[in-house]
Order: C-alpha cells, then structure tokens, then sequence
C-alpha cells in the first residue's frame, strides 16, 4: 500500500522551492578551538537570514569517536559535548571568565580534537561542579530531562562512565562482567560510577537546552535545521553495547557480518567500513521500536534529515566479519519499506526526510524512495565528468523538481578543487579531435569562462528545477581543496576545517539573496499567505 504524499505542510516544506548551507557547527569560527551553538551559530543564523536561505543542513551532530568522524559516533542519540557554548555557562555562573581562556596554539582555522577536547571537558567538569554545589540534580526541568530520556541517556551515561574508567578501549576488550549493559549492571555498578554517569548526563541536558535555544533562534528568523541520520552505527558505540540482540555480533560483541560496498571501478576490493549490520528479523518484529525512536530524537532536534545511504534501506552489502576487504560481500534485502510505513504512520509530516541516493542505485531504490516521496540528491561535480547516464542526471536540464541540489558535499572536492581537478586531468591526456574534455563540457554548459566557477555552479544549483539548493560554506568563498571537509578512505585530516571570523560577510549574503530573488528561491508575502491558507485548510 502507497501511504501517499504528506497530508499537511510543515512549516519549513523541503518541496518548497529554497536554498540553504552546509555547514557543520564544528567548522563555526569559536575562541575555544571547535564551533559551538553559542553566538557564532546565531551570526550564522542571522547571515543565512539576510540572503534569504531556509536551511542549516548539517552532518550528524553526535559525539565523534576514533577518527573524529560524526559517522561513526559514540551514540546515535546523544549531541557531542564539544558542541556546548562555554560563554553561555560563563553567564549562567557555572564557569569564571578565566574558564574561558584557551589553550595557546590553538589553530583558527582547525579542530584540533585531542587538545579541543580535553580542554572543553575540564570546563565542563567545572561547571558541573559548580551545578552540583548550587543543588542541581533536583532541579525540576533536570530531573524531567532525565527520566524522559532514559531510554537512550542512562546507558550512554554509563557506557561512556566506563569507557573513560578502561582508557577509551573498546567495549569488546572490557572484562566479561561489564560486557553486557542490563538494568542489573547499571545498578551494580551504579555506586562506583554514579559521579561521571551524572557529569555525562549534565552534559547532554546542557547540549540539549543550547540546542532547543538555537533551533528556536533560527526558527524566529526564517530558518530550519537539517540533519544528517547514517544508517550504521559504529561498532564501539554505546548502542551496539546496550542493543547487542539488535546486531549481527559474535558472542565476543564483534561483529559476524560488517557493513562496506563492493568493487567498482574506483576500488578492485570495495570498502570496507565495518559497522556491524542489523538484525533487521529482530527489528521488525519489535515493530521497529530503536528506529523510531532514533527518528523521533532526531525530528526533536531537526526539521528536515538527510538519510545517508539510502540504498541500504533496500539492500545492504554484508560481509563477512573476519574479512580485511569488502570483496567477498553479498546482497543482503533489508526491510526499508516497512520501515518508512511505520515511521510515516507514527511521524506523519514530520517525517521530511532526503534521501542520498548516489552512486550504485538501483531501480528498486529509486522506487522506495518515490513511493515515499523523499527527493533525491543531485550533484553539479558529477555532471560532466562522463557522457554516460549517471552523468546526464546530474545536469540540471534533466533534473525532476523532488530532489536536492548540491555543487558537491562533505566527501566531495570543493568546487574550486573539483574544477582544477579536471583541468589537471585533461592536461595529462591528448583528447581525440573533436572530443571535449569534461572541463570544456561544463564551462560550454555554464556559458562562462570559469572564472568563478564556484559563483557559476551556485547560479546553476538556484536556477534549477529542484525544489532545494544547498550550497557547502566552502564555495561560497571560493575555497580550494584545503578547506576539504573530508577524504573518503583516508584517516588524517578530516572533519577538522573551520571558517575564520566574519569570512561569510554581507556581500556574500546579498549576492545570495540576489540569485535567490532571481530565481524563486526566497518566498514571497504571497507565497507565506498561500501557505496559512493551506495550513487553515487542513486543520
């Protein structure tokens, strides 16, 4: 049975026409080495405001663990501490202004996480302390925070508790008795480990509070958040640990069968990127109960998700655990339809989802992905590299109105970087008479001289017909491949890119707002009537 279109329109619709940014909050220009949601995020908010852009996408916002990737986060429900503002504890009284000061050599322009991270939890240990003097845990909103988070909160309070007590080693080397997370555990162990389950409580109620406070903020000027779900978990996460039944995991807790992709013509042996895969049997028959809940955590925080590899809800490559590459792998079917019809049927509207639908699809993928009506993800960078059909859909003449355009994203080359790749390529090879190289194919389509090319793919991403455009902060100005956000397959130098201060300026923003005018992409007072119209409608 098709559930059909989305019966009432939220107030910030992906299917209407708009633009946005990417931008993750760690790459926010911040005094303490790592962007927060302190005022950096609302002078984002206000700059996305002024050009008259509806989203904030960013990628997931969770604690990051080995490699500093928010792909392979320590929860999936929790929001990484880094992210907390420490100026708004300071005027809250929890921390002194000496608090603040950071350590020296702090790059501006990068997140340097070992040090970022032992410095902001020492402040935040002492804010904690000063809650704790001021009588904190029996606060009313603290005490409704934890009991009705419980769910998630208490075993990532007590997974991370006894990850820091081991030295950060992972759960499947912990002695036997700490393997398995059960009330019973957590009551044994409670007394021993209380302080620091409380401390990693505290700290998700003041990520969640500056959160809601942001997410606020931007609502008030015009803006909506967008997030980003993966659809695998990380083995050493505290959901693997307190949801073994739900994996597919040895009896020592590693994995039986690993997530990755299989060779293509980039890779003879595939990647392999070892997340354990779900026991979608157990799933299902729990009527998908850690699913939604995963989704209503994430539609608390977010108006709109991005699904990260959206074919796996159709079928995933498993392979074997013990395996060093991905070649040996299989097709494994997964359950995505009757996922997504129990989510509809539990978040309704809510459920705006995106779906990354790139690379290896296949015509299975596209139906699921239609029959729910998520759009689908179109990239400028692909357009012209091939003459084939992958490259054909990714030129804006042949886009369908229900998808997101993007110049490239977080695991893509920035514009800048993408069109001197090309250019560098075509100048390694003799090309055939007559045969364009696919710089020459993209600067004939943009009818420009390439100059700015990252101005002529933004053009080219407004003046489409999707009904969303996103642009990464890194072209807006015009930045090369050492602004890149992330290097598939490779360890160093990820996810550590930051703007400097005032980099995104009012010129930035009304040339924006200029193209967004021009090209229907900033809603109209006729447009805003039209929609209380429709929303009286449905009430």
């Amino acid at each position: 049975m098709n559930p059909g279109p989305l019966v009432a329109t939220p107030r910030f619709a992906l299917a209407t026409r708009s633009a946005g940014v990417l931008l993750h909050p760690t790459s926010l220009p911040s005094p303490h080495g790592v962007g927060d949601l302190g005022s950096a995020a609302r002078a984002f908010v206000d700059f996305l405001s002024a050009a008259g852009l509806r989203w904030w996408q960013m990628l997931p916002t969770h604690p990051p663990g080995p490699g500093n990737s928010p792909y392979s986060a320590l929860s999936a429900f929790a929001i990484s501490p880094l992210l907390i503002s420490l100026d708004q504890l300071a005027a809250q009284g929890w921390l002194e202004k000496r608090d603040l000061k950071a350590p020296a050599g702090l790059p501006a322009g990068r997140v340097v996480y070992p040090a970022v991270a032992k410095f902001k939890r020492d402040r935040l240990r002492r804010a904690f302390l000063a809650f704790l003097a001021g009588g904190g845990l029996t606060r009313p909103d603290y005490r409704d925070y934890c009991d009705r988070n419980a769910a998630w909160l208490d075993p990532f309070a007590f997974f991370m508790a006894l990850r820091t007590h081991l030295k950060d080693k992972p759960w499947t080397t912990w002695p036997d008795e700490l393997r398995r997370c059960s009330p019973d555990i957590i009551r044994r162990t409670g007394h021993d480990y209380r302080d620091h389950a409380e401390f990693e409580r505290f700290c998700q109620w003041l990520a969640d509070q500056q959160w809601s406070e942001l997410r606020q903020y931007a609502h008030d000027h015009g803006v909506a958040l967008l997030g980003d779900i993966p659809i695998f978990v990380a083995p050493d996460s505290a959901d693997v640990w307190s949801h073994q039944h739900l994996f597919d995991l040895e009896a020592d807790g590693r994995p039986r069968t690993q997530s990755g992709v299989p060779p293509d013509m980039f890779s003879k042996t595939g990647q392999l990127w070892r997340h354990p895969q779900y026991r979608w049997d157990r799933h299902e028959k729990s009527g998908f109960a850690w699913w939604l809940s995963r989704f209503r955590r994430c539609f608390d925080q977010f108006d709109a998700v991005r699904l990260d590899h959206f074919i796996g809800y159709h079928r995933v490559w498993s392979v074997p655990g013990r395996d060093k590459t991905a070649k040996n792998g299989k097709w494994v079917p997964t359950p995505g339809r009757a996922l997504f019809r129990m989510l509809r049927g539990e978040l309704g509207a809510q459920l705006q989802v995106i779906a990354e639908d790139l690379g290896a699809t296949t015509s299975e993928t596209h139906r699921l992905r239609d029959e729910f009506g998520f759009p689908g993800m179109r990239l400028l960078h692909f357009a012209w590299g091939t003459t084939d059909d992958a490259g054909r859909e990714n030129q804006p003449h042949n886009f369908p109105r229900s998808c997101v355009v993007y110049p490239g994203t977080h695991d893509n080359e920035t514009t800048v970087g993408w069109f001197r790749s090309l250019r560098a390529a075509a100048a390694k090879r003799r090309a055939k008479r007559g045969d364009l190289t696919a710089a020459q194919r993209a600067l004939r389509y943009l009818g420009t001289t390439g100059r700015e090319i990252h101005w002529d793919l933004i053009r080219l991403a407004f003046a489409s017909p999707a009904c969303t455009a996103v642009i990464p902060a890194q072209d807006l100005l015009g930045l090369d491949n050492r602004a890149r956000m992330n290097t598939p397959a490779t360890e160093r130098g990820n996810w550590e890119w930051r703007l400097l201060p005032n980099q995104l300026n009012p010129r930035i923003a009304a040339r924006l707002r200029e193209l967004g005018v021009t090209y229907e992409r900033i809603p109209t007072s006729s447009d805003a009537d039209q929609r209380s119209r429709s929303a009286r409608r449905s009430d």
